[in-house]
This record gives C-alpha cells, structure tokens and sequence, in this order.
C-alpha cells in the first residue's frame, strides 16, 4: 500500500475540496400547470405528463 511521506495541510486539502460543495437544483415553473419542476423533465399533474408545457400521456385508469 502507498503511504504519503509528508502529512497533508490542511490547506491543501482545503484548496483541493473547494470545488466540492453541494448546488440547489434549477427549479422551473410549468407555464401551463404552475406547478413547480425540474428543468428538461417531465412532470406529472392530475393524472397527466405535462413536458415544455404541453400534455405529453395521460394515465389511464383500470376498471
């Protein structure tokens, strides 16, 4: 096993962490529906897939 011959800085190993950090999601208002999504997803309102506003399927309910 590779053991390092000197002890990490912690700034070093800051520097190298700074890129990781946690980024909310883009959240996009369904312009026909209102309804709160993610961008370049479809999203289900009242039984229908709705994608860039327009009904995309509907769910069919078993008798």
């Amino acid at each position: 096993m590779a053991h390092p011959k000197r002890k990490t800085s912690k700034t070093r190993r800051d520097k190298r962490r700074t890129h990781v950090k946690a980024v909310a999601d883009n959240i996009a208002i369904c312009p026909t529906t209102g309804q709160p999504h993610l961008f370049h997803h479809a999203h289900w309102h009242e039984g229908k897939l709705y994608y860039k506003g327009k009904v995309v399927a509907e769910k069919e309910l078993a008798v």
